[in-house]
């Protein structure tokens, strides 16, 4: 089996074959990144991602899956600096926070998940680098390349996340944890087909 980099180096080259299967490789891995945070375009900004990856012309120095999720980050930020007009600060930031007309709050379905929803609350880096490291299985040194942080700023990072999304969940109604993280479960296999 190929290694990302060999698989990249090869699509940059033009073998449609090899992008297929880097793609394959981390589709499903991009499309939970997108959809933890967004509910629409998320088809959309995983194109983007890839055509990003492909478009560029250095080398990933953390590794190809560390680089893409760096190119779904600033993505994610563009689109949310687009969508509110104005720039976004992830380090305090929630994707809750920005939330917050009538409509959207309206649109928000009803059952959303416990982890969900403390994830969500969390400050949007925070929510990033939990995300990487326990659904991507990245190190702390790839977090750290894909949100531009020393290694040891991670590690901390990802302590105050945990300890945050325990006390986010906390504050939930306990009575829905069980119903909530199947229906999220679920859901979240349907979305990226599996």
């Amino acid at each position: 089996m190929d290694s990302d980099e060999v698989l990249l180096s090869a699509w940059r080259g033009g073998d449609a074959k090899a992008g297929r299967t880097l793609f394959a490789r981390h589709v499903d891995g991009v499309t939970r990144f997108f959809f933890s945070k967004v509910q629409t375009g998320v088809e959309d900004l995983v194109q983007r991602t890839f055509l990003a990856l492909l478009e560029r012309t250095e080398a990933p120095e953390a590794g190809v899956r560390a680089y893409l999720f760096g190119i779904a980050r600033k993505l994610l930020l563009r689109r949310f600096r687009d969508e509110y007009r104005s720039p976004i600060d992830a380090g305090t930031v929630s994707v809750a926070d920005l939330r917050t007309s009538p409509s959207d709050i309206v649109d928000r379905r009803q059952h959303l998940q416990l982890l969900y929803r403390a994830l969500q609350a969390l400050p949007l880096d925070l929510q990033i680098a939990l995300e990487l490291f326990y659904w991507e299985s990245l190190t702390a040194a790839e977090i750290g390349a894909v949100l531009d942080l020393p290694e040891g700023t991670v590690r901390g990072r990802l302590r105050r996340g945990r300890e945050l999304l325990a006390a986010q969940m906390q504050s939930l109604p306990a009575a829905t944890v069980a119903a909530d993280l199947e229906t999220w479960a679920r859901e979240l296999r349907e979305r990226v087909g599996r």
